[in-house]
């Protein structure tokens, strides 16, 4: 069983950078997609970004130009680099990997935008 520990999350001041990190527990091995989630209080769970194994990367419209999704593939680990953080970006923020036949999702981390 795969799992996915998210970490990285916190308080940030609006216009501030935090730097979210997802590892497996386990080697995957083959074409996998990881990327992120996020769920603000008394919304829907909304995509954030996703990478491939090769690389092909996909943000949403509302964080383009501000949130990169990047990973090591020797570390089987995928980052979120969030700059220019805005109240709206205030959410529980989640990993998850489509592997196969399966998807799998992290616990989540808080990150919160307030001044």
């Amino acid at each position: 069983q795969v799992q996915l520990v998210e970490s990285g999350g916190g308080l940030v001041q609006p216009g501030g950078s935090l730097r979210l990190s997802c590892a497996t527990s386990g080697r995957i091995v083959g074409f996998n997609t990881m990327g992120w989630y996020r769920q603000a209080p008394g919304k829907q769970r909304e995509f954030v970004a996703a990478i491939t194994s090769g690389d092909i990367t996909n943000t949403a419209n509302s964080v383009k130009g501000r949130f990169t999704i990047s990973r090591d593939n020797a570390k089987d680990t995928v980052y979120l680099q969030m700059n220019s953080l805005k109240p709206d970006d205030t959410a529980v923020y989640y990993c998850y990997l489509n592997w196969g036949l399966r998807e799998y999702w992290g616990r989540g981390t808080q990150v919160t935008v307030s001044s």
